[in-house]
């Protein structure tokens, strides 16, 4: 394809610039544009309202109950087990990239994005594929015209599912797991398969109550679906989103960020290899979609400053010294359990953060990289009012480690 003669170097500086715009943090969407900026690569939401805080970080005048009227309405948002097994929210426009798009085809891939069952499988006896034919089957009947939480859909689905199972198989399905106290073996089977069954656009989440999700089925919960796509579409279609946010970017990169294995990752990679275009990003080869060159090339430039939650997808590269280059600052950052979240100060990580609530007063510990200037605290301070105002709080507390 041609095209005009684009620098074909990629910097750090320019990727973080593109990736800023593209994540919407370079400026604040108006308000009413939850889906586009939901949409540009899913949010992930966890723990439950993570992904209102990224909204918050994208959007002006955003308050949580539009998020929930999205959600729970209108539905012009839905939130389901999507990339990495988590749940993400995304606009139901986007609902088939985002589940679809992931859905493992064989024993290995399904194997790969539920790693962790692998163990109880082999205890008994049955594979991954098994394993969620029967719970798709059973699925459909557990949620029939009723919502139900994890735990409760749980037990039900084990029950079901036992009866495919010969004596010896159902001491093991029956037996205590080591996953979680007060599971059975079984359940904890179960629950890992249910990823897999919103990726068949089976269930997804529907109302909270009080601190419960409640799981239901797709068809009984969404008023107008979308229009229908075949898996090669929503797997182009995804790494489309991926190449548009966290570009310029690899095969092994995106199979990361999505949680799929890396056959599964090439495969969907090479269903837009003719949309691509190799450049060199940091002295190594990296490929962008086409149609983004010339945005590389002059992206807009963040303002302003953006507190973003710990599993914010702008967060979620997989390349992360190019967000923060210093290894110690890395492991501060993305931990097992506990990730602080990241203040951006006119698009630089300034900072790590956490929150915490007493009464109408919100606390925010922020911990600098570097030193931070006496306006730019005054925009932090600013930011900080309107976050706890979104939390529903009147007042706000900033302390700097």
């Amino acid at each position: 394809m041609n095209h005009p003669p684009y620098p074909l170097k990629i910097t750090r500086r320019q990727a973080l610039a593109f990736r800023l715009d593209s994540h919407h943090l370079a400026e604040r969407l108006e308000p009413g544009s939850l889906s586009a900026a939901a949409g540009a690569c899913g949010l992930q939401n966890t723990p439950p309202g993570a992904a209102a805080l990224a909204l918050h970080a994208r959007l002006n005048n955003l308050e949580a109950q539009d998020v929930t009227q999205a959600l729970e309405q209108d539905k012009s948002l839905l939130q389901a087990w999507s990339l990495r097994a988590s749940p993400y929210i995304f606009p139901l426009d986007d609902w088939t990239f985002f589940t679809l798009g992931l859905l493992p085809e064989d024993e290995d891939s399904t194997r790969f994005f539920i790693y962790a069952v692998e163990a109880a499988l082999a205890k008994t006896g049955v594979s991954a594929m098994q394993v969620v034919d029967w719970v798709a089957v059973a699925l459909l009947d557990a949620l029939d015209g009723q919502a139900l939480t994890k735990d409760a859909l749980g037990v039900d689905l084990a029950r079901r599912t036992a009866a495919h199972l010969s004596a010896a198989q159902r001491l093991a399905w029956d037996s205590p797991s080591w996953y979680a106290a007060g599971q059975s073996l079984g359940e904890s089977v179960v629950r890992f398969a249910l990823p897999i069954m919103a990726l068949k656009g089976l269930c997804c989440h529907g109302e909270r109550r009080g601190e419960q999700a409640y799981i239901v089925r797709c068809d009984q919960w969404i008023n107008h679906p979308p229009k229908p796509s075949d898996r090669l579409q929503a797997q182009a279609g995804l790494v489309r989103r991926y190449l548009h946010c966290f570009g310029p970017s690899t095969p092994r990169h995106f199979g990361e960020w999505a949680g799929i294995s890396p056959n599964q990752a090439a495969q969907a990679w090479g269903r837009i290899e003719s949309e691509l275009a190799a450049v060199d990003f940091e002295g190594h080869q990296a490929w962008l979609l086409e149609r983004d060159l010339e945005r590389m090339a002059s992206p807009r430039q963040a303002e302003g400053v953006r507190f973003l939650p710990p599993h914010d997808p702008y967060k979620a590269l997989r390349d992360r010294a190019t967000l923060i280059p210093d290894r110690t600052l890395q492991k501060t950052l993305w931990k097992a359990i506990g990730n602080p979240g990241v203040l951006l100060v006119d698009g630089q990580a300034a900072a790590a953060w956490r929150p915490s609530k007493k009464g109408k007063r919100l606390k925010l510990a922020v911990d600098s990289f570097e030193p931070i200037s006496g306006s730019a605290w005054a925009q932090i301070e600013s930011e900080g009012r309107l976050l706890a105002a979104f939390r529903g709080c009147d007042s706000v507390e900033i302390t700097s480690g």
